[in-house]
C-alpha cells in the first residue's frame, strides 16, 4: 500500500512539474502579453489534449506552437502514468485490501484448533515465530496496522492471518475464532489488559488452554484465578536464563542451536495417544515412531500426570499417554498424523 502511494505521489509530481514548466515557458515566450493564469490554463488543456483554443495571437509568438506540440506529447505519457497509478491504488489498495480482508475473514472462520495470539509486540512476535516454525495455525490480534502488516511481510510473506483491533474487546476475540481455538496467548503489554483477555477468553471458550504473560510477580495468582491455564513471566525466564549461562553454558548452547537451526528446525514437542488408538497396549519398540519419524522419545507423561524420563523400549502406551519427543518439526507433524490415523484405522499399522 505504501509503495502504491509513493508511486502515485511520484506520478502527480511529474504532472505538476509539467504544468509549472509549460506555464512558465508560455509566459516567458509571450513576453508578458499573456497573464500567468492564462498560461496555466493553456498548459492544462494542452496536456489533457482537450484543445479548447489557443492563446490569443499565439501564431505571432515564435516557438509557442512548438512548445504546445511538446506538451501534448509529454502530457499523454504523464496522464497515462497518473491514471495507471490511480487505478492501481484503487484496485490493489482500497479495493484489493477489502478483498484481502474478506478472504482473510473467511479463512479465519474456517479454522478449528488454532491458536489466538493477543498482541504482536516484542513478546507476541516471538510467539508467532515459534508457531510458524512448528507449523501451528494461528490468528493474531493487534491494533497497530502498520506493525502487523510489517510482521506479516517479514515472517509469512504477507500471508499471516490477523484481526485489527483491541484484543480486550470480545468482538475482536470472536472475529479471531476464539470459540473454535484450542489455545490463547495473552501477550499484551500490561497485566490488566492480559487479565481482561483471559477473563473474556475463558468465558467464550471454557475448554481452551490460556497462557498469559505477566509483568509483575503478584499478577500471576490473579491471572490464574481469572482462568489462565498457566502464566509466563518474561523477566523471570530472562533471569533464570542469565544464571544458566553462567552455570550450564553448554546446555544453553545446545538449546540455542536446536531452536535457531533453520535447516533442521529441532524442537521438543508433545503428542498424546487418544482413546481408541491402535497404539494403546503397544510397547514403544513395536511402534513405527523411531523408524518412520526418527523422533527421540525423551519422556512420557502418564494419565496420572506423572513423568517418566527416558522410557524403556518395553514401556506400554495407554490412552492419555503423552509422548515428549525431540526432533524436526516436520517429523512431529508426521507423528501427529500417524496417531490420528491410528484412531481412524488407516493403513498405517504398527510395526512387527
Amino acid at each position: 500500500m505504501n509503495a502504491l502511494i509513493r508511486r502515485m505521489l511520484a506520478a502527480l509530481g511529474v504532472l505538476v512539474t509539467l504544468v509549472f514548466a509549460g506555464s512558465t515557458s508560455f509566459w516567458l515566450l509571450g513576453g508578458g502579453r499573456w497573464k500567468y493564469f492564462e498560461c496555466i490554463y493553456m498548459t492544462i488543456i494542452t496536456l489533457s489534449t482537450v484543445g479548447f483554443g489557443e492563446l490569443s495571437r499565439m501564431h505571432e509568438v515564435p516557438g509557442a506552437r512548438a512548445l504546445t506540440i511538446g506538451l501534448i506529447v509529454s502530457g499523454v505519457g504523464a496522464l497515462a502514468y497518473v491514471q495507471g497509478n490511480l487505478t492501481a491504488l484503487l484496485v490493489e489498495g482500497v479495493i484489493g485490501q477489502a478483498l484481502r480482508r474478506n478472504r482473510m475473514r473467511k479463512q479465519i472462520a474456517a479454522l478449528t484448533g488454532h491458536i489466538v495470539v493477543a498482541g504482536a509486540g516484542s513478546t507476541g512476535k516471538h510467539v508467532i515465530e515459534e508457531l510458524i516454525a512448528t507449523k501451528t495455525p494461528f490468528v493474531v490480534i493487534d491494533r497497530n496496522e502498520q506493525h502487523i502488516q510489517r510482521l506479516s511481510e517479514e515472517l509469512l510473506e504477507g500471508k499471516m492471518l490477523f484481526v485489527l483491533g483491541d484484543a480486550t474487546d470480545d468482538h475482536m476475540l470472536v472475529a479471531a475464532g476464539i470459540k473454535a481455538a484450542r489455545g490463547i496467548v495473552a501477550a499484551l503489554t500490561h497485566d490488566k489488559d492480559n487479565l481482561f483477555v483471559t477473563l473474556s477468553a475463558r468465558s467464550l471458550n471454557p475448554s481452551a488452554r490460556i497462557v498469559s504473560k505477566v509483568v509483575e510477580d503478584d499478577a500471576a495468582p490473579k491471572m490464574l484465578k481469572a482462568g489462565a491455564t498457566s502464566v509466563v513471566s518474561p523477566t523471570q525466564i530472562g533471569g533464570r536464563r542469565m544464571a544458566s549461562e553462567l552455570i550450564r553454558p553448554e546446555v544453553n548452547e545446545f538449546l540455542d542451536q536446536m531452536l535457531r537451526d533453520k535447516d533442521k528446525n529441532l524442537r521438543l514437542e508433545e503428542v498424546t495417544i487418544p482413546e481408541k488408538s491402535s497404539y494403546i497396549g503397544t510397547v514403544l519398540k513395536d511402534t513405527p515412531i523411531r523408524r518412520e519419524t526418527r523422533l527421540l522419545v525423551v519422556a512420557v507423561r502418564e494419565s496420572d500426570r506423572s513423568f517418566l524420563y527416558n522410557p524403556d523400549p518395553d514401556y506400554m502406551m495407554q490412552a492419555g499417554t503423552t509422548l515428549i519427543v525431540m526432533g524436526e518439526a516436520e517429523s512431529v507433524v508426521k507423528l501427529r498424523k500417524m496417531v490420528l490415523d491410528s484412531v481412524a484405522g488407516s493403513s498405517l499399522h504398527l510395526a512387527v
